[in-house]
């Protein structure tokens, strides 16, 4: 183990990413599909050899900071790896471009779910099950990489409530006596199995409620992972029907605080759920938005000729509830019952409350992507300050030094955040234009590329955009924009630091 250590951390990741390739070769010999078995079975030999021989070429490699050269492996994989994954994919699809499975891969790794192959019977179930585990690897590396690496640096969201000494000093004693390498280990030895038994308690959920197996576990993986990614194109034709939905709305807690998964590695054993500010943040957002939602269908309703019927009004009400969570954690599944409210009332729904809710995301240190609730939560505890002093300039904030910190520092580090988002949406917008994409679909296509959110384009937008009709400029641009997003510019940013060179 002590040698797994010592070596680099994309190398690490790559012969993962590698040995993973074995799992779509099992399932399509069972499914006799040899053709895939073979090429992904050639790929793990390919990629293994290769891992082995960097793997010993860089074994005596002793960076300067192993924090500096974690966040550049990080940066690698979102960017590198995607070719290894897919080189097996292009081959075994056959009928494509090997840009088009590069973007899958991207897109995949990401957890964003965007995906240029709108006919889903087009790939075959062992390949649709090669995004689905791409997608919930990446998310299970956002998970650890939150806690091991951007926690230490005060990025990805942890600088909102950072105290301006080493985040170190706020973790537990594991990351107070370890070095970067060894608390990633014990990191990832920690939530793997956390990770691994969410997914597999959905999978048999799920099946219980009817699911075809394969059709669950895609459904869990793209659920814990956030990534959205379904063999059937989301969750309209799944089998499980409302309870499954139910499942799945149930799981979505883990995109919205990191409490409930990684309690006891941050030093926040003595907060419970109800009083985290993600988690009662995310809770008014989806109430406020689902009944505006389910108001403007019941006005729409009222005003036709047939009154609407309990059935009809409650299939709406959990259609809203259900997309609209799906949506604030930056999945994107659809409801079974989401087309219904428009049937309902005879009004379409806006996209923009769909968009609003991507933009925001989920928790800190979750695998949702979006600004976070946190950040929001912060500047809304600042406007809240600012107008209490316009009423009584010489009053006391109180709440506390954590309280003052978000009000102040935290909201100003979330203030200059918000903007390099925006900024971001704005210069992939332009990109996008200048490659022939009308600025409606610009907006829309930037907006689920930076929050991570694929299915937001045929969602959101007044007719469905499909990726695989933009041009392939457009493609390698929101790319880019997906592994922006899922690291955030502040990560990247941190890479330019002079600090983080001199240590």
């Amino acid at each position: 183990m002590g040698w797994i250590v010592r070596l680099p951390f994309f190398v690490i990741l790559m012969g993962l990413g590698a040995i993973a390739m074995i799992v779509p070769a099992m399932h399509a010999v069972v499914m006799e599909d040899f053709n895939t078995m073979r090429v992904f079975f050639y790929g793990f030999i390919l990629f293994s050899t290769l891992t082995l021989m960097i793997g010993l070429a860089t074994a005596g490699y002793e960076p300067r900071s192993v924090a500096r050269s974690q966040l550049i492996g990080l940066l690698a994989a979102f960017t590198a790896l995607p070719i290894m994954f897919a080189l097996p994919f292009y081959e075994a699809v056959g009928n494509t471009t090997f840009l088009n499975a590069w973007f899958e891969m991207v897109s995949s790794f990401t957890t964003t779910g965007a995906t240029v192959y709108d006919n889903a019977g087009r790939l075959t179930p062992s390949q649709h099950l090669w995004r689905g585990l791409v997608g919930w690897l990446g998310g299970l590396l956002v998970w650890v990489t939150a806690v091991s690496i951007f926690a230490p640096m005060n990025l990805g969201g942890f600088e909102v409530r950072a105290t301006g000494r080493a985040a170190t000093g706020a973790f537990s004693q594991i990351a107070q006596v370890a070095d970067p390498s060894e608390r990633l280990v014990r990191y990832t030895l920690t939530l793997t199995p956390i990770y691994t038994g969410l997914t597999g308690a959905l999978w048999m959920g799920l099946v219980i409620a009817g699911e075809f197996p394969y059709i669950a576990l895609m459904h869990a993986m793209a659920t814990l992972s956030t990534s959205g990614i379904s063999a059937i194109g989301g969750l309209y034709f799944a089998a499980s029907g409302f309870w499954g939905e139910l499942l799945i709305f149930c799981f979505f807690v883990f995109a919205l605080s990191r409490l409930t998964f990684s309690r006891d590695l941050i030093r926040e054993s003595d907060q419970s759920l109800r009083r985290d500010p993600e988690f009662t943040t995310a809770l008014f957002l989806i109430g406020t938005v689902t009944m505006l939602l389910f108001l403007r269908h019941f006005i729409g309703a009222a005003e036709q000729a047939e009154p609407a019927n309990v059935q009809q009004m409650t299939a709406a009400f959990w259609g809203a509830l259900f997309t609209v969570t799906s949506f604030l954690t930056t999945t994107g599944f659809e409801s079974h019952f989401w087309a219904g409210a428009t049937d309902w009332s005879g009004l379409s729904t806006p996209g923009l409350f769909l968009i609003g809710m991507a933009l925001i995301g989920g928790g800190v240190a979750t695998t949702a992507g979006g600004v976070k609730l946190l950040r929001i939560y912060a500047l809304y505890r600042h406007s809240e300050r600012e107008q209490e002093r316009l009423l009584h300039p010489s009053s006391i904030g109180g709440g506390g030094r954590d309280a003052r910190r978000i009000r102040k520092q935290g909201a100003y580090i979330s203030w200059v955040f918000f903007m390099l988002f925006a900024l971001s949406i704005a210069a992939v917008m332009l990109m996008l234009s200048l490659t022939g994409v009308q600025f409606e679909t610009a907006m829309v296509l930037a907006v689920s590329a930076l929050s991570t959110t694929g299915p937001l384009a045929s969602v959101a937008a007044e007719t469905p955009i499909a990726y695989s009709g933009i041009p392939d400029a457009a493609k390698v641009i929101l790319a880019f924009a997906m592994v922006l997003g899922r690291l955030e510019a502040l990560a990247i940013i941190a890479l330019f630091n002079p600090e983080i060179w001199q240590r």
